[in-house]
């Protein structure tokens, strides 16, 4: 019998804020539109956490009736593979995937009828890039495109589709913050598939961080965050307020640092850990800049 613990821990907590982070910074952007609509956001956010939980749930299936997980057990590195560890079964996993993109698309739904009804589009993309990303006969995390869809479904489109169903336009602030957001989406699956390359390389799994081999990959890591803070020092010459994302710089010193020194396995646990209430830091900071404008 699967606890509550190991559900939730298959869950992987660590990785919300990358769902979090973008309706927050999208709202600012709203309110600095004059139209932030509370009730809106947060239907957006229950979009964006379902969407999250539910990909983290897709994954754990698809890579353990794949055979990825197989060797990585209940000891290995990283987070708890519910499926790979022999926690819950496939159908189980597939069944908690499935139920997770259900209540993202009632919350979208909702969304669309209160909008447009192209949302509806937009959301059947957005659970068809979920699945794909490691299901289906040919899924494109497997070939190096997972960072290319984080950035545009949990930065760009994340932050100006909360942005939209709120003010029903799109902002130079949104695509600003969205950016930011996708390249600090992007920093947490680096790091993950950084710490994973061993494992990922030996069941034929070619992540970006496999392809771009391991020192680039760790030159990447700080790239992708230093966009953020570009961004937020772009956006500062629109309002000085959105300098306030700035605040969140020395949380990123610890996480970079580890990275640079080649830290392996468990030792990048607190990297992902620490992205993540970078992340969280920075589009809240963002968003309250934003909102002040």
């Amino acid at each position: 019998m699967t606890t509550a613990a190991q559900w939730l821990e298959g869950a992987r907590p660590r990785t919300l804020p990358a769902a979090v982070a973008p309706v927050l910074v999208g709202s600012g952007a709203a309110a600095a539109a004059d139209g932030a609509r509370p009730a809106r956001a947060v239907l957006a956010l229950v979009v964006a956490l379902a969407l999250q939980v539910g990909v983290n749930y897709a994954n754990d299936y698809s890579d353990g009736v794949r055979g990825t997980d197989a060797h990585r057990g209940l000891g290995g590195p990283g987070p708890l593979r519910l499926v790979g560890g022999g926690v819950a079964t496939p159908r189980a996993v597939k069944a908690a995937a499935l139920a997770c993109f259900g209540v993202a698309a009632l919350a979208g739904l909702v969304l669309a009828v209160l909008t447009t009804l192209w949302l509806v589009v937009l959301g059947a993309v957005m659970i068809a890039a979920a699945w794909g990303y490691t299901g289906g006969a040919r899924p494109y995390g497997y070939r190096g495109f997972g960072e290319v869809s984080v950035f545009v479904f949990f930065g760009l489109v994340a932050v100006l589709g909360t942005t939209y169903v709120q003010v029903e336009r799109l902002t130079w602030a949104a695509l600003g913050g969205g950016v930011a957001c996708g390249a600090l989406a992007c920093a947490i699956l680096v790091t993950n598939n950084l710490r994973d390359i061993p494992t990922d390389v030996g069941s034929g799994k070619r992540t970006l961080a496999v392809v771009l081999g391991d020192r680039r990959t760790r030159l990447l890591y700080p790239a992708l965050v230093s966009v953020a803070f570009v961004m937020a020092l772009a956006l500062g010459a629109v309002t000085g307020w959105a300098l306030l994302a700035l605040l969140a710089a020395p949380l990123a010193r610890g996480p970079v640092l580890l990275v640079l020194r080649g830290a392996l396995g468990r030792d990048l646990v607190p990297v992902l850990r620490d992205t993540g209430m970078l992340q969280l830091a920075f589009g809240l900071l963002l968003a309250v800049g934003l909102s002040l404008a």
